[in-house]
């Protein structure tokens, strides 16, 4: 799964226990990477911000940012609704 910088370098500021030049995978578990539910939070509106879209409640479970592969595809989607 291929998602550009700009969302790996938000996540990872919400990271602190994903290693600095570790690589991110799709499948990396966010909680166990140091996600809490205050960063959650906080990364939920930096990403809103940054790439323009609104997390509806539909999409606002735990199971949205699990890993980065669900989190990306779920702002893809977010992003294709806010265009049409």
């Amino acid at each position: 799964m291929a998602w550009d910088n700009k969302f790996e370098e938000l996540l990872c500021e919400y990271l602190p226990f994903h290693g600095a030049g570790e690589p991110l995978e799709a499948d990396t578990d966010l909680r166990l990477a140091g996600l809490d539910s205050l960063g959650a939070v906080e990364l939920l509106g930096a990403l809103e911000g940054a790439y323009h879209v609104h997390f509806v409640d539909d999409v606002l479970s735990l199971d949205t940012f699990a890993t980065p592969g669900v989190l990306w595809s779920t702002l893809t989607r977010l992003q294709a609704l806010a265009s049409t």
